[in-house]
């Protein structure tokens, strides 16, 4: 069995949607689920699956070593960040021997780094006249958005595209995209 941590910080869609997947899976288990937001709406979309939830402060994140000894004692094998808007630190990458990915709303590397997540990445994709956009799912690593990246796919801009529109199709994009490879991946662990 492979365990698998998410770490989320707001609204917990895709972290929702990769629980449902596994629900009832042989081979992968949510086994909690961590968030520097105590008020995340993640946290309610856990509890109709059971997942326990983990709650840490900005004290523990910038010193985790309580948060990797929890990794250990969950015997955490993946790490996946959904929604998680903080830099990992070196230690919970390590924890996990790199074994951490991230999805992104943009085909990487445009569109990444400091300062594009959520809506911000819609708006500059459209401000920038580009025809496609997509997700990006990737390792981690100690640099924003630059690591091996593991999945690409793309959805058209349309020319009456908001960022609230673009989000849905690109979310539809994530929906489908991110369980498959944490199974593929879970494979391989």
């Amino acid at each position: 069995m492979v365990n698998i941590a998410i770490f989320a910080s707001g609204n917990g869609t895709n972290a929702e949607n990769i629980t449902r997947y596994f629900k009832n899976s042989n081979t992968v288990k949510v086994a909690t689920l961590f968030t520097g937001n105590p008020k995340a709406g993640v946290l309610s979309r856990m509890e109709p699956y059971g997942v326990p939830c983990r709650i840490f402060s900005r004290e523990q994140w910038n010193d985790p070593i309580d948060i990797v000894n929890e990794l250990h004692r969950l015997d955490i094998n993946l790490i996946v960040l959904a929604g998680f808007m903080s830099m990992v630190h070196t230690p919970i990458i390590e924890a996990v021997k790199g074994n951490i990915i991230n999805i992104h709303p943009s085909l990487l590397p445009k569109f990444g780094g400091k300062g594009m997540w959520g809506m911000n990445v819609h708006k500059a994709v459209i401000e920038a006249g580009e025809t496609q956009s997509g997700i990006t799912i990737h390792y981690v690593t100690e640099e924003i958005d630059n690591g091996t990246i593991l999945c690409q796919r793309s959805c058209p801009v349309m020319p009456d595209d908001t960022p609230e529109s673009l989000a849905k199709r690109v979310h539809e994009l994530e929906y489908e995209a991110f369980p498959a490879i944490i199974e593929q991946l879970a494979e391989k662990l």
